[in-house]
């Protein structure tokens, strides 16, 4: 069946992050956005992506908006290789990495949706995977500035509410030991979004070597790196990385730069799931631990999830450290005790609430197709 219309739209909940909210590539961050595909075909069946994100919102829509959804519209909606390697080609001179691969990405997570209602399997048997337990999860802590008492309150909370691995998003030791003392029996991780050049980097390496990090996240800028990541690996930390890789290609680069021990693969960014499957086989075939990067609260986390249920060897699924008012996605987005269901039914096993979509919107749907449906 063929694709027949294409539809973004942007939901907006308002979110605790249990300290105060801050900008987020220079913005105002006081809600937490999501920004979805909708895409139906002709014989009526209907399927929901997630295309990354937060601040790069209004890039990523224009993007499907513009150029992806009329490429796109009119096609096979099962022939998934095919689109993947003919509108990626058709658009790599806009980019190979940023905002038309993320609006790939949440097109390609819908039609993944569609090919499972169609076969009326739930997304981890289409991907060979059994019926899974509940994944646990961990618990990722939104950056407090440095504000140590806002860090041991937080990872306190987490490690109550019954996470066991909490990560940070901070940039110093001493954080890193307020976790500890705060929550002495859950791993933690350090994640400072590419903050040190590698001269830094080792620097700080060689400060937490002996602290237990279960693994320390992207401290290396520009992400892209590969040789100056490696650096640390002389001090013994895990180190993670590939939220910002691009496909399959930039993280064979890693592995052959010896860089990491942890591969993260973000659905919404990378292309979609047909290539996060490419990528988990890739280091699974390398020994790599694959830990997928998930802050988002859409299809794209419902996709993780599935995805990890399948094809990740002992899972450990991303979770943002908020609130949220109300969620579309409810209750599939929400962990109990530490760990998420996967839903069961066909496709990402949960469609939105269309009241919650309706309450939440940030403007009106933009769509590609027959005439916009209310």
């Amino acid at each position: 069946m063929r694709v027949v219309a294409i539809e973004t739209s942007i939901v907006a909940m308002p979110f605790d992050m249990g300290g105060p909210q801050p900008l987020f590539a220079g913005q105002p961050w006081d809600r937490m956005e999501i920004l979805l595909v909708k895409v139906e075909t002709e014989d009526g069946l209907v399927g929901w992506g997630e295309a990354f994100g937060h601040a790069a919102i209004p890039a990523t829509r224009a993007a499907i908006d513009c150029i992806i959804a009329p490429l796109v519209v009119g096609r096979d909606a099962g022939d998934l290789q095919a689109l993947r390697r003919e509108v990626l080609h058709g658009i790599h001179l806009l980019g190979r990495n940023g905002a038309f691969v993320y609006g790939f990405s949440g097109i390609e997570i819908a039609l993944w949706d569609i090919l499972g209602k169609r076969a009326g399997l739930p997304l981890y048997r289409l991907l060979g995977g059994a019926k899974p337990a509940p994944l646990p999860a961990y618990a990722s802590l939104l950056s407090y500035g440095g504000d140590l008492a806002l860090v041991a309150r937080n990872t306190a909370a987490a490690r109550a509410a019954g996470y066991r691995h909490i990560k940070l998003h901070e940039l110093t030791r001493a954080a890193v030991h307020a976790a500890q003392q705060a929550a002495p029996d859950a791993r933690i991780m350090l994640d400072v979004n590419c903050a040190w050049n590698p001269v830094q980097a080792r620097a700080m390496a060689a400060s937490l070597a002996d602290d237990g990090l279960l693994w320390l996240e992207e401290p290396v800028w520009p992400p892209e790196d590969a040789h100056g990541l490696a650096s640390l690996r002389q001090h013994g930390i895990p180190l993670s990385a590939g939220e910002n890789v691009a496909g399959l290609y930039g993280f064979r680069a890693l592995i052959e730069a010896g860089a990491i021990d942890v591969a993260q693969p973000s659905v919404t960014k990378i292309g979609g799931i047909g290539e996060m499957i490419r990528v988990i086989h890739l280091c699974q075939a390398h020994g790599i631990e694959v830990a997928l990067h998930s802050p988002y609260f859409g299809p794209g986390f419902l996709a993780t999830l599935h995805i990890a249920a399948a094809l990740v060897e002992a899972p450990m699924i991303e979770v943002l450290w908020l609130e949220m008012e109300a969620n579309p996605f409810d209750p599939w987005v929400r962990p109990r005790d530490g760990h998420l269901a996967v839903p069961d039914a066909p496709g990402l096993g949960c469609d939105p609430d269309p009241a919650m979509l309706a309450r939440y919107a940030k403007g009106p749907p933009t769509r590609t197709g027959p005439g916009l449906r209310q």
